[in-house]
């Protein structure tokens, strides 16, 4: 491909990206993808308002209403403090308090709080922070970290420091854990669960894309069989009957092609039998150009056969791309055409031999008719072999290199009409290429001349 051609090939990829919507770019591709994106995309919305809705709801009533529990019994072992001061009140207030709560309240005579509060983090200490200043209404403090699962809250007395020291259970319930386990495990199931489903469906999908590829190359789909859903059955069903159809179709090509191959040469040949047989020295001129004649028009009548026949009989097997390449620039050099191949060793693909090779020996006889030499490359290129075919001759001006490819069509007379052929060869080598599933295309070469490059998938 030259700079042009990838210049060109690279403005048309931005276009398509520019006229692309924006959302569309990053949505799957595949089947597979957007049917699993419809399945989850509503899951987590409906688990994303299940969250809001329980976060919102049921966690901050519940957080509020045990903060502000908590912050009550400490305000009424403050109350109770300070209705007996002595120090048989105090010890029984705290004795009472160890004995009908959770919470474990010490006195620490002379003690002063800090006078900057440490800023709180987090909903819970919020929540509690909240509830002190609402329900004591003194300076306090919250320490998070003085025990694991516990909450030291320090408040200040008029003699001293209160030290609270809360279960973190009388502060925080773990239905929240229970509800993220549950919505995160049902959601891995329900996905494991789709995934499953979806490949299954997805399968036979698949399949018909591979069989019918198949088909479009010219290879075997026997095997393929109908599965999966409906839909994909009656699409599956709708293949079958189309690959019978194409099949019976060629073999209907075949049968009529070889009955109009023996009407058409039969008078043929007994026009060639009389012009031999006419011994008239007056008619020699008239008689040598109606023998060009004849061999022009079956030559033509072969090309048109050929052309028709489409090498459609011929299995696909494993061939060696390099030996098929060698073999062809072999004949093209007996025949008098300067050839230069260059072709990595291991092209190993499926291929119709006998059509593939007509394909390229089509290119060279162009070549050695038009030209001098030919410069044949093969390489392997993201899943397709290119085969390159340069020549130094005139070229094809750029708005008739697609009219080339249409049966019976040859460029002008600066290419030789005695030697033109039928016009058929770019025909039957575009035919060939696509029944591989590759193509033709013609571009300039850098020797001056004509480029044909064919690519086969691999």
């Amino acid at each position: 491909m030259t700079a042009a051609s990838e210049r060109t090939v690279a403005a048309r990829r931005a276009e398509r990206r520019r006229r692309t919507p924006f959302l569309k770019r990053f949505l799957p591709r595949t089947l597979f993808g957007r049917t699993l994106l419809i399945i989850v995309t509503p899951v987590i919305l409906a688990q994303a308002v299940a969250t809001w809705i329980f976060y919102d709801r049921h966690w901050d009533t519940v957080t509020n209403r045990l903060a502000y529990a908590v912050a009550g019994d400490i305000a009424t072992v403050i109350a109770m403090i300070e209705h007996d001061p002595s120090q048989e009140g105090r010890d029984w207030t705290l004795a009472t308090i160890a004995r009908t709560t959770d919470l474990i309240v010490t006195v620490e005579p002379g003690q002063l709080l800090p006078d900057r509060r440490r800023q709180l983090s987090g909903l819970l200490e919020r929540t509690l922070g909240k509830a002190l200043d609402e329900r004591i209404g003194r300076p306090f403090a919250i320490n998070t970290r003085v025990a694991r699962e516990w909450y030291e809250i320090r408040v200040q007395m008029a003699d001293g420091v209160l030290s609270v020291m809360s279960p973190e259970r009388r502060l925080f319930t773990p239905t929240s854990y229970i509800f993220i386990l549950w919505m995160v495990g049902s959601a891995v199931v329900l996905f494991a669960v789709a995934i499953l489903f979806m490949r299954n469906q997805i399968r036979p999908i698949k399949r018909l894309a591979i069989a019918a590829d198949a088909l479009g190359k010219g290879r075997d789909v026997s095997n393929f069989k109908m599965e999966g859903a409906t839909e994909v059955r009656q699409a599956a069903s709708a293949f079958l009957l189309m690959r019978e159809r194409i099949q019976r179709q060629m073999n209907q090509r075949t049968e009529m092609l070889a009955g109009v191959s023996h009407d058409l040469r039969t008078p043929l040949t007994r026009m060639k039998l009389a012009l031999d047989m006419i011994e008239h020295p007056d008619l020699d001129p008239e008689v040598e150009e109606l023998k060009a004649d004849v061999a022009e028009m079956e030559q033509m009548i072969e090309g048109y056969l050929a052309f028709a026949r489409g090498e459609g009989t011929e299995a696909v097997q494993p061939t060696d791309l390099t030996r098929l390449l060698n073999e062809v620039a072999s004949g093209a050099r007996r025949d008098g055409t300067e050839v230069t191949l260059s072709a990595p060793e291991g092209l190993l693909l499926p291929l119709r031999p006998n059509a593939v090779r007509r394909c390229i020996a089509n290119l060279l006889v162009n070549a050695g008719r038009h030209a001098g030499t030919a410069w044949v490359k093969a390489e392997r290129k993201e899943g397709v072999i290119e085969i390159t075919v340069d020549d130094d001759g005139p070229g094809i001006p750029p708005y008739l290199r697609e009219d080339v490819f249409k049966p019976f069509f040859r460029v002008d007379s600066s290419r030789n009409l005695d030697t033109g052929g039928s016009g058929l060869g770019l025909t039957i080598a575009r035919d060939v290429a696509r029944s591989h599933g590759g193509d033709i295309t013609l571009d300039d070469s850098p020797y001056g001349g004509l480029r044909a490059v064919i690519r086969l998938p691999v």
